[in-house]
């Protein structure tokens, strides 16, 4: 299965390191593959400095593959991530 959506950053400063880290990490929990690109850029979701080099400031929209068996459920959990701000309190 293959799934994929736009998913918008809305935290206040975007993809940087503690976004990327909370967000490769449910990545890597999962057993699908996950692309995230930005533009022309695609990169691993499950690399925290591949999602850094995103250059990808508040109001984004990032395009994110999942592919595999449990596609649905990383698709569902990351879009939660993104919409909850990453879990940072100060986002």
């Amino acid at each position: 299965m293959t799934i994929v959506k736009d998913l918008v950053l809305v935290n206040k400063y975007g993809m940087h390191v503690r976004p990327a880290g909370a967000f490769a990490k449910m990545c890597q929990k999962h057993i699908c593959d996950i692309t995230v690109a930005n533009g022309d850029c695609s990169v691993s979701g499950k690399s925290v400095l591949g999602l850094m080099t995103l250059e990808a400031p508040v109001g984004t929209v990032l395009r994110v593959t999942a592919s595999g068996p449990d596609a649905e459920q990383a698709m569902q959990e990351l879009e939660e991530l993104v919409n909850n701000h990453f879990g940072i309190a100060d986002e």
